[in-house]
């Protein structure tokens, strides 16, 4: 798995709702298909894509074949945004203690 094949297979707003979906449990082709309002080719296709990006692992069930979600994928690139988080939350922090110090303009002016 490449990191290119992964924000590839991500970048994809289909393939971020079977991410999702199958973040609640394994599915068939046909169940995802069916929750993602999507064609069962087009849903094979966007399966195939997230396999091969290392996010999805697929099992032989008597006839059925399994879909599941593979979370390695996911860790890693938690990890990767990690830094970014932190930036995010000290301008976050920045920006609290800036609006702390701002007189309060939310109350009303009376007009006697």
């Amino acid at each position: 798995m490449s990191d290119a094949a992964l924000w590839a297979a991500l970048a994809d707003p289909h393939r971020r709702a079977v991410v999702a979906l199958l973040r609640t449990g394994p599915r068939t082709v046909g169940e995802i298909a069916q929750a993602c309002e999507l064609s069962q080719p087009s849903a094979s296709k966007h399966l195939k894509v997230l396999r091969e990006a290392g996010l999805v692992r697929v099992c032989q069930e008597a006839q059925r074949r399994v879909h599941t979600l593979d979370p390695a994928p996911l860790a890693a690139l938690d990890a990767w945004l990690a830094p970014y988080r932190k930036l995010w939350g000290e301008s976050l922090d920045a920006l609290g203690r800036r609006l702390d110090t701002r007189p309060d303009t939310t109350e009303p002016t009376s007009k006697d």
